[in-house]
């Protein structure tokens, strides 16, 4: 299974929040290194905030778009 490290950027919706990942690489013939980012809809059953740390792990489609999980939450920030 696919597991990717990202945060969490919305958590507006019920059960779901969205993740972005950054993918840093560099390029071939220029050597620069170029980061890459996308944004998943992620299934939560754990309850994250906003600037979580997340590893998110792929899973059986849950709905049209939410094709992830939560696996385990790397750092959380405190709220008050």
């Amino acid at each position: 299974m696919k597991q990717l490290k990202g945060k969490v950027i919305s958590a507006k919706m019920k059960n779901t929040v969205t993740v972005l990942v950054k993918h840093l690489w560099q390029h071939p013939l220029y050597k620069k290194k170029v980061t890459k980012s996308k944004k998943y809809l992620v299934d939560d059953n754990l309850g994250v905030k906003i600037d979580d740390k997340v590893i998110i792990e792929e899973c059986r489609p849950i709905s049209k778009k939410k094709r992830f999980k939560i696996m385990k939450v790397l750092s959380d920030k405190v709220r008050k």
